[in-house]
């Protein structure tokens, strides 16, 4: 298994460790409820190293972009970034991603999931036939996110930059924690609030931000924080998680994505998506509460009062915020409606649910 520069911390800590995406990582350290809570409440700190970055660069590197992506990124402006997904020529995702724009029209950043660097670095190469100048960053950058309504205030005296007012979804550069050319940026996994930090592992500038950062939020209590809050928090968001609630088979406009398949440009497999808009998707992702006990998980079946399978969950947790089991799924569009009935079938039992709007919190 691969380690993240910060991976000893987190066995120092006692933390919870698995694999995940190849790479060891913490579940938790106090326990998923408590960290959870902490998140919503007040900051705390993940360590998100294993994520994927390139550089795209040179004259024609937002067309390359363009083309390989659903959205529209010739709208973004330095210093703003932007969520997106890439479709396959199937109908379905390759991965959904960010791309940041650090210089309009000739410096991105793209990040994409850690289990899919290398499928995606090949997948937007193939597409590029005009020689834009790629560089996968990924094994050298560090990320942490730092989420919570209080992590800017804590790490404001660290920053000789401003961060307290970064609007959703841009980002600055700058001196953070003594160290140079930190991108800080206001997105996030949780709906909590808070930023991410994005710089070079390189000397001892991972210490040196990981202990600052640490030292800052001491007295307000600032914890580390494990991969399986970060799940139930995105969970109670009701935001994606690749190779769960998208993958390729399934479309953006099925998955509730509509709003990042932009038809005034050309895109991969434009043609195909404009058509299932036209028509109507037959399936659509949903979020649901559980009206009888039982936690729905990932793979189990969706049906109707009588039996019949109109669907498949692909998340589900007990919601720590609402002390309720929740969830995601694909259902068939008659039963997508706002409060439609229906049945999670859990060891042979149909146990009720119900359609509600997302995000749940």
């Amino acid at each position: 298994m691969l380690n993240t520069p910060f991976t000893q911390k987190h066995i120092a800590l006692g933390a919870k460790m698995a694999p995940f995406a190849g790479y060891n990582m913490p579940i938790s350290y106090s326990g998923i409820n408590d960290e959870h809570a902490e998140v919503r409440n007040n900051a705390g700190v993940f360590d998100v190293s294993h994520m994927g970055e390139f550089i795209l660069k040179g004259e024609n590197a937002l067309d390359l972009i363009q083309r390989v992506t659903s959205n529209d990124a010739a709208k973004l402006k330095n210093g703003q970034a932007q969520y997106s997904c890439l479709p396959n020529k199937d109908g379905g995702i390759v991965d959904d991603l960010l791309v940041y724009c650090l210089e309009e029209n000739k410096s991105y950043m793209l990040v994409v999931n850690a289990s899919n660097i290398e499928k995606d670095w090949n997948w937007i190469s193939s597409f590029n036939d005009k020689a834009v100048e790629m560089h996968n960053i990924s094994a050298k950058t560090c990320l942490l996110a730092v989420q919570g309504p209080n992590a800017t205030k804590i790490l404001q005296p660290l920053a000789a930059i401003d961060i307290m007012n970064l609007k959703y979804y841009t980002f600055t550069k700058g001196v953070f924690a003594g160290v140079e050319n930190v991108l800080i940026s206001a997105t996030g996994y949780t709906g909590a609030g808070g930023v991410e930090i994005y710089f070079e592992d390189k000397g001892d500038d991972a210490e040196k931000i990981w202990e600052a950062i640490f030292e800052a939020g001491k007295t307000a209590g600032i914890k580390p924080i494990g991969l399986g809050a970060r799940d139930t928090l995105r969970l109670e968001m009701g935001f994606c998680l690749y190779g769960n609630d998208i993958d390729d088979t399934t479309s953006p406009l099925e998955a509730g994505l509509g709003w990042i398949t932009k038809f005034t440009k050309d895109f991969t497999n434009k043609p195909y998506f404009e058509k299932q808009k036209a028509e109507g998707v037959t399936k659509k992702l949903v979020g649901f509460e559980m009206l009888e006990k039982g936690i729905a998980r990932h793979d189990y079946e969706i049906k109707d009062f009588e039996g019949n399978v109109i669907g498949k969950v692909t998340s589900g947790t007990q919601s720590p915020s609402l002390g309720k089991a929740i969830g995601l799924g694909y259902v068939t569009t008659a039963y997508a409606a706002i409060d439609s009935e229906i049945y999670i079938s859990i060891r042979n039992t149909l146990l009720k649910a119900k359609v509600v709007k997302i995000p749940f919190v």
